[in-house]
C-alpha cells in the first residue's frame, strides 16, 4: 500500500515524519513531496526520510517541469493570506483579479494530475496526506482542493494529519479575536476524509465544520513513547553545553498574531535574570520570531545572563534547561513527559493554557509566583514539581489517549482510508469522476 505526503515547514516535518517512519516500519512505501521552504532540506528529521528504504523523497521543483513550477508558485504566492499586508496587498490583490479561478484551474488540475500519476498507478490501493489546512495556511486552499479531488477520481483516500496540538484550553487568544464562536482558521478541515487531531481539546476546533465522522482523536504522534526513544537516536549532538551557572532556564515565546502582554514579560525577565547563578535563553517561535518585540529590546539584550537563542531545535533547549517558562506552546509537552518543571506563564497572554489546566500547581498568576518559584528552584532544586496524579491524566488525555500505541492507530487509520476509496471506486466507478468535474 503506497501514502503520498505533502511536507511543507519546520511543523509538519516534526509531527508527520514519525507517522511516516512507523508507515514505512508496518511494510509500506510512500513518496514525500516538498512544497516548503528549501531550508529545511538539511534537517536530520529530512535526512533520516531520505535514508527510510520504500519512501521516496523530492522537491516539488524538481518534479513538475519550469515553466509549470513557476506557475504553480505564482499562483500559490498572490491567493496565500500572508501576503495581504499594506503596499504588497493591493498587488496581490490585483494580481488575483487577472489570474482568475477560471485561468488559475488548469495549472491547478496539471500539477494535481502529475504529482499524483507520479507515485499511483489506476487501481492503486493509497491514501494522500497533507497537514492541517488552516486559513492562514503557507499553501494554496484552492490548489489542495484539486489535488483531493483528483485523488478521490482516482479512488485514494484524503487525509488531514497534525502539524501540532492544543496549547491551549480557551478561545479567545489571538489579537483581534473579540467573539466567542467558531474559530474560521480551520473552516477548510471539511475538504479531506479524514482529519486526525491528538485529543479531544484539540477537536473542539475542527468539529463545528465537519461531520464528525470525519474526526479521528488518535493521541499524539510527536509526543508519543514510540518516536521519543527513536527520536532519541536521530538527533545530532546538541551544540550547547552545560555551564556552571546554578539553574538555567527557557523561554518559549508565541507567534506575533497571538494576544501577549510583552511589557510584562520583559519584566519577569528582568526578575529571573536578577538572581546571581541564573542563565536565561529566549526562544522565540520559529515562524515569525523576528516581529517579536521582546527579540529586539536592546535592554534585555544587554544583560549578562539573558541570550536570545537563534536557529536551534527547541528540544536541545529543553534538554539544556532546568526550568523552563513556556507562553503556551506544545513544544513543552515534551519536557512534561520527562518530568522537567515547566512553569505555564498564563498571565503574560490572553489564553488559558492546557498545562495549566491540567496541572495548576505550574501556573504563573503573577510576578510574585515568578520570584517565588526562582527562589524555591535555586534553594531546593527542581525535583517534585508537578503532582504526579495531574501529570499522569495530562500525558493520557493529552497525548496517549488510553493507549500509549499511538503510531499503530495513525497507520491502521491511512490503511483503512486507503481500502476504503478503493473499494468504493470500484464500486461507484463513474461517481469519482463527476465528483472532478464538480471540483
Amino acid at each position: 500500500m503506497k501514502a503520498l505526503f505533502f511536507l511543507r515547514h519546520y511543523n509538519d516535518i516534526d509531527h508527520i515524519t514519525p507517522v511516516i517512519s512507523k508507515w514505512i516500519d508496518s511494510g509500506h512505501t510512500c513518496d514525500i513531496v516538498l512544497i516548503g521552504n528549501s531550508r529545511f532540506k538539511n534537517d536530520y528529521r529530512i535526512n533520516f526520510l531520505k535514508g527510510l528504504k520504500g519512501a521516496r523523497m523530492a522537491y516539488i521543483a524538481d518534479v513538475l517541469p519550469p515553466l509549470e513550477f513557476f506557475m504553480w508558485f505564482f499562483q500559490t504566492l498572490i491567493l496565500i493570506r500572508s501576503l495581504r499586508r499594506p503596499f504588497i496587498g493591493p498587488i496581490m490583490k490585483a494580481l488575483e483579479d487577472v489570474y482568475d479561478a477560471k485561468r488559475r484551474q488548469p495549472v491547478w488540475q496539471s500539477t494535481a494530475k502529475r504529482l499524483l500519476s507520479r507515485s499511483f498507478n489506476e487501481n492503486d490501493e493509497g491514501v494522500v496526506v497533507f497537514d492541517w489546512i488552516e486559513r492562514n495556511s503557507s499553501i494554496c486552499v484552492e490548489w489542495v482542493k484539486v489535488v483531493l479531488s483528483t485523488a478521490r477520481s482516482m479512488g485514494l483516500g484524503t487525509v488531514s494529519l497534525p502539524h501540532g496540538d492544543s496549547p491551549h484550553a480557551s478561545q479567545l487568544i489571538r489579537r483581534r479575536e473579540l467573539r466567542l464562536e467558531p474559530d474560521t482558521t480551520f473552516a477548510n478541515a471539511g475538504i479531506f476524509d479524514k482529519v486526525v487531531v491528538p485529543n479531544e481539546l484539540c477537536s473542539v476546533r475542527f468539529r463545528p465544520f465537519m461531520d464528525n465522522q470525519k474526526l479521528a482523536v488518535l493521541g499524539s504522534p510527536r509526543y508519543c513513547d514510540e518516536w521519543l526513544a527513536k527520536l532519541a537516536t536521530l538527533m545530532p549532538p546538541s551544540p550547547l553545553t552545560r555551564s556552571d551557572s546554578r539553574l538555567k532556564v527557557v523561554m518559549f515565546l508565541r507567534k506575533s498574531n497571538f494576544s501577549t502582554f510583552w511589557e510584562e514579560v520583559g519584566e519577569v525577565v528582568r526578575v529571573v535574570a536578577s538572581f546571581p547563578g541564573v542563565e536565561l535563553v529566549i526562544k522565540p517561535h520559529t515562524r515569525g520570531g523576528w516581529q517579536q518585540s521582546l527579540t529586539k529590546d536592546i535592554s534585555l539584550r544587554r544583560l549578562s545572563n539573558v541570550s536570545v537563542a537563534g536557529d536551534i531545535h527547541s528540544i536541545y533547549l529543553m534538554n539544556w534547561a532546568d526550568v523552563i517558562i513556556d507562553l503556551a506552546t506544545s513544544v513543552v509537552f515534551e519536557a512534561v513527559k520527562a518530568n522537567k518543571p515547566v512553569l505555564a506563564a498564563d498571565y503574560l497572554h490572553a489564553g488559558r493554557s492546557a498545562l495549566a489546566e491540567y496541572m495548576p500547581e505550574a501556573e504563573l498568576r503573577c510576578r510574585d509566583d515568578v520570584y517565588k518559584h526562582m527562589e524555591k528552584f535555586i534553594s531546593h532544586g527542581c525535583d517534585a514539581f508537578y503532582i504526579e496524579e495531574h501529570r499522569q491524566r495530562f500525558l493520557n488525555e493529552m497525548i496517549n489517549v488510553g493507549d500509549p500505541d499511538v503510531l499503530s492507530r495513525y497507520v491502521a487509520l491511512l490503511e483503512g482510508e486507503a481500502r476504503a476509496k478503493s473499494r468504493q471506486n470500484q464500486t461507484h466507478p463513474h461517481e469519482s469522476h463527476a465528483d472532478l468535474a464538480v471540483a
